[in-house]
């Protein structure tokens, strides 16, 4: 055991390489680096401004250029950055932001709460709820019962979910019909003025559209996994044999296939709740203004924002190569029966 997980630790230094010089190569290649966008910003602030004042705007250009590259450091070689930016990634420095003038660090900080604040509740509601119907399902398998929640957990997912969000908000957030929900951030403006009760319930008004549309796509998956596991497991013979000593179905189903139908649901727990953090839908962040590592990161890619998209970008591998190290041993401490390395031999 302790000979795989020194292996897969070892196999994760390539794979993080492979995405992060991936990464750096295309950016080579992009056009509109946060050079040219600072330039096109202040050419904007000088247009209407004095006659004559393209030849001077030109002048400055060039020393503004070479101002630029040596404080951002693309003065330097692509090689040499490459390597530098390697150096502070094992230090774990992940940079300083061109976009926001602030550690990397601390705006991942800064953009937490509101991704946790979807993935968490996203990740329970969703196990919450799919997990007792896909067992429903699979004791009802074929019934009026199974068909109709097939028909509509398949049409939520069929629906993506920023449609869902605009339908939502013409409906429902003063669009056009009902003014019910708000359609920024995940507080009021008066959030600590209000009691405790009231902060929770002005919470979860603030919450309750943007989930909606982030849970009900992922009800069909998580629901037809477990239906179909569960009625996989009901098939075995050992079920057969359990029915034959004469056990009730509950008995059966509580005991015996319970367990064992668990074990990849269990097992995917890791990636699930942490997936739920950082794979939020940033078209849901932007369509209700939250604030949150989705719509940083597209900010990011958007403006040229280097430091940002390398930096989130190995930390997010990173948290994602570790977490699947962790279901692989989650596994095998549910399922004894599978081993790694020397001791499956």
């Amino acid at each position: 055991m302790l000979a795989y997980i020194a292996k897969r630790i070892l196999l994760m230094i390539p794979t993080l390489l492979g995405a992060l010089t991936i990464t750096f190569v295309v950016m080579q290649f992009v056009p509109g680096g946060p050079v040219e966008q600072i330039l096109a910003e202040a050419r904007a602030t000088q247009k209407g401004g004095e006659g004559g004042g393209y030849k001077a705007s030109r002048d400055i250009d060039k020393k503004q250029i070479e101002e630029l590259k040596k404080l951002y450091g693309f003065d330097k070689p692509a090689h040499v950055r490459y390597v530098e930016m390697l150096g502070n990634f094992a230090r774990f420095d992940l940079g300083r932001s061109f976009m926001f003038n602030k550690d990397v660090w601390q705006l991942i900080k800064e953009k937490l709460p509101v991704s946790i604040s979807l993935g968490l509740w996203t990740f329970l509601i969703s196990y919450v709820v799919s997990i007792p119907l896909g067992v429903a399902k699979a004791v009802r398998e074929g019934s009026r019962f199974d068909i109709a929640t097939t028909m509509v957990v398949l049409l939520g997912y069929a629906i993506p979910g920023f449609v869902l969000g605009v339908l939502l908000i013409v409906l429902f957030a003063g669009g056009t019909y009902l003014d019910w929900f708000p359609l920024r951030g995940l507080t009021s403006d008066n959030w600590y003025e209000l009691s405790w009760p009231a902060r929770i319930a002005d919470y979860f008004w603030h919450l309750t559209l943007p989930l909606t549309c982030l849970v009900i796509g992922s009800f069909a998956v998580m629901t037809m996994l477990t239906k179909n596991t569960f009625v996989e497991e009901m098939r075995k013979q050992y079920v057969l044999v359990a029915k034959a000593k004469g056990l009730d179905d509950r008995r059966v189903l509580y005991k015996h296939i319970f367990r064992n139908a668990l074990i990849p649901l269990v097992t995917g727990f890791p990636a699930a709740f942490i997936g739920a953090f950082f794979a939020g839908s940033v078209l849901i962040e932007t369509l209700f203004s939250l604030d949150g590592l989705g719509l940083l990161s597209y900010e990011a890619v958007i403006r040229r924002d280097y430091p940002v998209v390398l930096g989130s970008l190995y930390l997010f591998t990173l948290i994602g190569l570790v977490v699947k190290l962790v279901s692989d041993l989650l596994y095998v401490a549910i399922d004894p029966r599978v081993q790694f390395g020397s001791a499956a031999k």
